[in-house]
């Protein structure tokens, strides 16, 4: 870390096993990612209907590009009657909310594919089959059983739809081919 680690507490007495237990998990994530600051939180809270001693521990890291704040009120969760669970429940969520940022930073996030589309080019409806033309020209053969939801008779030269395309006997063909709103996007 850049800039030392800063504990406080809240509420209730400093102790050293506390802090001792924060700083292991803080060691943990700076091994992790490339930590530029990091304050820790430990306030005792309690619930008016709840008769035992809460924990919350808030923790404020700066990475790169980012501040990462972890503030989970717990409700009333009974295992935050000890310390040292609200202490790895935040860290844990910290250590998550890392992941997630490294796995943008280093573009690892799943980009979702637009699913094959185009335009019904051909259409032999007492054969029941068509041909569609893709966006990049392919000539994909599909037939009236691939069409979802009984559409095939509302099909015309010229409907946009999407489907997903599969090797046939005799080359490309489209499954489940379903006809476009006019509010879709295509890519």
């Amino acid at each position: 870390m850049q800039i030392p680690l800063q504990i406080t507490f809240r509420d209730l007495e400093h102790s050293d096993a506390i802090e001792k237990a924060i700083r292991e998990k803080a060691e943990k994530l700076d091994q992790f990612a490339q930590i530029m600051s990091c304050r820790v939180v430990v306030a005792m809270i309690n619930k008016h209907q709840h008769k035992g001693t809460l924990y919350q521990v808030s923790i404020d890291l700066t990475v790169p590009g980012k501040e990462i704040v972890v503030s989970c009120d717990h409700g009333i969760d009974h295992s935050h009657e000890d310390i040292y669970v609200a202490i790895r429940d935040s860290f844990n969520a910290a250590r998550r909310q890392l992941q997630d940022h490294q796995r943008i930073s280093h573009q690892k996030v799943k980009a979702h594919e637009v699913p094959p589309h185009g335009r019904v080019s051909e259409l032999f409806t007492g054969e029941g089959y068509g041909r569609i033309e893709t966006a990049d020209g392919r000539s994909v053969y599909f037939h009236q059983n691939s069409v979802l939801n009984d559409e095939f008779s509302g099909l015309d030269v010229g409907t946009e739809v999407r489907f997903s395309e599969e090797l046939g006997d005799e080359g490309p063909q489209a499954s489940s081919v379903q006809r476009m709103g006019k509010h879709h996007i295509a890519g």
